[in-house]
């Protein structure tokens, strides 16, 4: 077995491109990560694993750790060609690459049956959606979405003020916004009703209000 030893080697060029802006494939950093991927059926285009393909120094070089890594995996990018549900979360504007990852956990928690990205949301397959995913990002389909009508019905937006309280169980999408602009107005009217959850405070952020939306949205009703 060959042990990548020179910085400029092709695959280390590859991650470092990648880990830098979006291509058709992408990079998952950690072990666990690899073995969620193994498990999920999602086959590698190639692992690096230090000290049997690569000097751990090199892979420390390209890891977007800042600590490193000690295995990491570049996979191609699967998009649904729809959102599905019975259960579906679309993000409309959501920008932090971290509460992107974050719902696909929690979708993944609460058995949602895919994610929708709207317009102006973060990447689900950038370095840190990935990792905050902790392997969601293998499980959970995802979608591309340009309007309200995209998808599965009925479309209930989540807004800060207003609406019925949020209840379950339910079926359908639930469609978030960002923490500080909410969901635009327009996509709020496109929906089927607006439905809020009740909060002391003024607001949670993007991946928590998914969170506590889904368990609401999902749980089973107790007589």
């Amino acid at each position: 077995m060959i042990v990548i030893t020179s910085p400029h080697n092709d695959k280390l060029k590859e991650i470092r491109r990648l880990q830098r802006r979006r291509e058709r494939r992408f990079v998952a950093e950690g072990e666990d990560l690899l073995q969620a991927a193994v498990d999920a059926g999602w086959p590698a285009v190639y692992e690096l694993r230090a000290g049997i393909d690569v000097e751990q120094g090199l892979l420390d070089g390209v890891s977007a750790l800042g600590s490193g890594t000690r295995a990491l995996g570049v996979y191609e990018q699967h998009w649904a060609k729809a959102p599905t549900g019975p259960v579906c979360i679309a993000l409309w504007g959501v920008h932090d690459p971290g509460n992107v990852g974050t719902v696909l956990r929690s979708a993944l928690a609460f058995g949602a049956a895919s994610v929708a990205i709207g317009p102006d949301t973060a990447d689900p397959f950038g370095p840190k959606a990935v990792r905050a995913s902790m392997g969601a990002i293998f499980e959970v389909p995802v979608a591309r979405v340009a309007s309200v009508a995209q998808l599965p019905q009925p479309r209930i937006a989540l807004v800060a003020r207003g609406g019925e309280p949020l209840r379950g169980p339910k079926e359908g999408t639930l469609v978030l916004g960002a923490e500080r602009q909410g969901l635009p107005s327009d996509v709020v009217e496109a929906c089927d009703a607006a439905a809020s959850i009740a909060i002391a405070g003024d607001s949670l952020n993007a991946a928590m209000a998914a969170t506590v939306g889904l368990y609401e949205w999902t749980r089973v009703a107790h007589p």
